[in-house]
């Protein structure tokens, strides 16, 4: 196969690149530049997509002995991760820009190009597997390795996306063993740290970031019966289930400390309450995708798992699509759940499909009597 492999410039997609290599394919590799401030240099582990990480992957390209090119994706990233993010944000909602950048630049932008070149897929270093059931139909599912598995980021693909994708390091059972193989083969990005927080906030400060990008306004905080218990400097640094930097002038009846339950952009107010509130008993989204066969019958409660946080752990469920939306029930309460993040629902270690979460029912609420 001929096989676009995108390489950020760490060590899982050039071990990936090279297993392609290994197993006869045809191999092409695509650095993807996604900033705007093409001078920028990576701190460490923090950030990804820099110049040194470019010049990191050309290295390993060219002792692969595969061709190398360096695509512009920055405009577009800009617009329909770093825009998105920030809007999202100012809408009141969390969300994730990395399941972002894999829906829209990774597996829609790179794949439609790769295509358009002749391309038969696209490649990269994530932790997961793809699969076929009885029928032939490609299935995701999570990696060997469940402490690094990466299906949740990728819970956005569909099945178009996943037949034209390849992840050569899913059934890998450890990082260590993929940083052994990079040091056998000479490749010097061995010993790289792996990039964590925001890319495009490299210094990890989203809450000064987002004052730039969206504005800080001052306005009240309320508690759940709309009383007025303190001031805030911007609606946009608070997230739900946060309890630090509320600053509140009034203290609760009983004395226990008080956390973020809702925040409202259109009014600039952000309303607190008790842990317990957080507790989430529905979840439900309209943006929602199948990564693979949907089920037969998704009108129909079916048991199932749900993840709301890359590394969170699943937990039991039930899901349906009802009126437009995908709605999950945990058999459990969830705690902190947020508007704008994303659902990834399992069955087993496939994954089924995702929804990014527009709307939750707390526990105490769905206890009340219609």
């Amino acid at each position: 196969m001929r096989i676009l492999a995108a390489m950020s410039g760490g060590v899982d997609s050039a071990v990936a690149a090279a297993r392609l290599v290994d197993a006869g394919h045809e191999v092409v590799g695509v650095h993807l530049a996604l900033s705007r401030q093409r001078g920028t240099l990576r701190t460490g582990s923090r950030g990804c997509c820099t110049i040194e990480d470019a010049m990191d992957a050309r290295r390993a390209a060219n002792l692969l002995g595969i061709p190398f090119y360096v695509w512009d994706f920055s405009e577009r990233f800009a617009l329909d991760v770093v825009d998105d993010f920030a809007a999202e944000y100012a809408a009141g909602r969390t969300p994730n820009p990395c399941m972002r950048c894999n829906e829209r630049i990774k597996f829609a932008a790179v794949l439609e190009k790769g295509l358009a070149l002749g391309f038969d897929a696209v490649a990269t270093g994530h932790y997961a597997e793809i699969r076929e059931d009885a029928a032939g139909r490609r299935e995701l599912h999570r990696a060997a390795a469940w402490a690094k598995d990466q299906s949740y980021v990728l819970g956005v693909l569909t099945e178009e996306q996943l037949a034209h994708a390849v992840f050569p390091l899913g059934a890998t059972p450890s990082k260590d063993e993929v940083r052994a193989e990079a040091a056998a083969r000479g490749l010097t990005v061995a010993q790289k740290p792996d990039s964590y927080d925001i890319c495009f906030i490299p210094d990890g400060d989203t809450r000064g970031w987002l004052a730039e990008r969206v504005g800080a306004e001052p306005g009240d905080i309320l508690d759940r019966s709309g009383e007025r218990i303190g001031r805030h400097e911007g609606a946009h640094a608070f997230t739900v289930g946060q309890r630090k930097g509320l600053s509140l002038g009034v203290p609760s009846p009983d004395g226990r400390p008080r956390f973020v339950l809702e925040v409202r952009p259109r009014t600039n107010e952000v309303v607190v309450g008790p842990r317990e509130a957080l507790a989430i008993a529905e979840l439900a989204g309209s943006r929602f995708t199948w990564a693979g066969a949907p089920p037969e019958d998704a009108a129909t409660a079916f048991a199932c798992e749900v993840q709301v946080r890359a590394h969170g752990d699943p937990v039991p469920a039930t899901a349906r699509v009802a009126g437009g939306e995908l709605v999950i029930r945990p058999e459990a309460p969830l705690g902190g759940v947020a508007p704008g993040q994303t659902a990834v629902v399992y069955l087993g270690t496939r994954v089924l499909g995702q929804c990014t979460i527009d709307r939750t029912v707390s526990a105490d609420q769905a206890a009340v009597p219609a």
